[in-house]
């Protein structure tokens, strides 16, 4: 059986869990507290940090690696595009979200006042620029549920936790971050903390 070390307020853990649940597969959620890990994850994970991913003998860190593993190995429901070059846009497309946007979720708990109305300044502005492409479309990667839904959706549920708050003609984000919280396992992927952020 797999097993996931996941922070129960990490959104990139909340991203595997999110991915393993889909699946419908057979697998371990064991709860981490990074400010006082255990001496498994240390050994585990280089970084010290949630999410860990082991089966057998592999070890996987990264949210994006083990989500990307978890799709291959069971491809049902595909979650990553079957053709290569949309796959390739779609790695692309979730290069830039860890660049662009969710490298600053992790000011967003920062105990420095400067740093999280930077982080927030900057999230608002990146998900506006998201505004276009989701008023002409149900899903980022066009009319398919895919691995970028998935990457964005922790983020959208902490908007409230985060205190960002979305102008008006951003309404199409907010409809696309409902739909995505509606789909029929997204709230069994919550530990009981993710589920008091809204």
């Amino acid at each position: 059986m797999m097993k996931l070390y996941s922070n129960s307020t990490d959104p990139f853990s909340h991203r595997c869990r999110i991915v393993l649940f889909e699946k419908g597969m057979d697998f371990e959620v064991i709860d981490v507290d990074l400010t006082n890990q255990s001496e498994d994850l240390s050994i585990l994970s280089p970084y010290s940090n949630a999410p860990v991913l082991v089966e057998r003998d592999l070890v996987l860190t990264d949210a994006n690696i083990i989500n990307e593993y978890i799709d291959e190995r069971f491809p049902h429901p595909q979650l990553m595009p079957p053709d290569p070059v949309m796959r390739a846009r779609a790695r692309l497309f979730l290069k830039d979200f860890e660049n662009e946007l969710f490298v600053h979720m992790l000011d967003m708990d920062s105990s420095d006042q400067s740093k999280k109305t930077a982080a927030r300044k900057i999230i608002t502005e990146t998900l506006i620029k998201l505004t276009p492409i989701l008023s002409k479309q149900p899903y980022l990667l066009h009319d398919e549920y895919s691995m970028l839904d998935v990457a964005i959706a922790p983020l959208l549920w902490r908007l409230d936790h985060y205190e960002i708050k979305l102008p008006n003609q951003s309404s199409s984000i907010l409809k696309y971050a409902d739909k995505l919280f509606k789909r029929p396992l997204f709230e069994e992927a919550m530990s009981p903390t993710e589920k008091a952020m809204r």
